[in-house]
């Protein structure tokens, strides 16, 4: 059985981020995986549409991309691992909130992330979906933050603009809130822009 076969039988012939049976689909393999290495493991079956906005590194505009909410939550690992790329590129707060609340195991999680911009250096100091943050970056909090020592929390939302990374330490950054240098934790940030 060839792939497009058992992509067509693991997604009963439709598209697997959309569900549309209409119209043409076919194999769209995950990078960095090779197109003569795709198997049905890094491999969805895309309509037009689909593989349009999956191939794209611009935003993804508009309400008719919240269908990402769903695949994201597909027992098919290639195809949460791309809804989840691909909600990171979601212009307005709906896709983070997607973000916030999916689960993917440990393995899914490496599909997901394999090829994106600095996994090759390593981990480093990375927000909470696994973009790399760099000095200067703005960020934004993904939850309330008690600061200790300064009677106020950071709110949800707020952004943090020209961070510092902590050298020794890649699970915290550095950035002024309510005019204050407060140490953050990578894990409750998100990467702006």
């Amino acid at each position: 059985m060839g792939l497009k076969e058992e992509l067509v039988a693991r997604s009963g012939g439709g598209c697997e981020l959309c569900g549309t049976v209409e119209g043409r689909v076919s194999p769209w393999t995950l990078p960095p995986t090779a197109k003569d290495d795709a198997t049905a493991e890094t491999a969805v079956l895309l309509c037009g549409a689909c593989r349009f906005g999956a191939a794209g590194d611009a935003p993804l505009e508009g309400p008719g991309w919240r269908l990402l909410g769903d695949a994201v939550w597909s027992e098919a690992a290639p195809v949460k691992a791309l809804a989840w790329r691909m909600l990171h590129r979601v212009e307005g707060a709906w896709g983070q909130d997607l973000l916030d609340v999916a689960y993917l195991d440990e393995e899914t999680m490496a599909l997901a992330t394999a090829g994106m911009a600095g996994e090759d250096d390593g981990p480093g100091h990375v927000d909470a979906h696994g973009a790399r943050l760099a000095s200067g970056d703005t960020v934004t909090l993904t939850k309330d933050l008690n600061v200790k020592g300064t009677g106020f929390t950071a709110k949800r939302g707020t952004a943090v603009r020209g961070i510092s990374l902590v050298p020794d330490n890649p699970g915290q950054i550095e950035g002024k809130v309510n005019g204050q240098t407060i140490v953050i934790l990578t894990q409750f940030v998100k990467k702006s822009g």
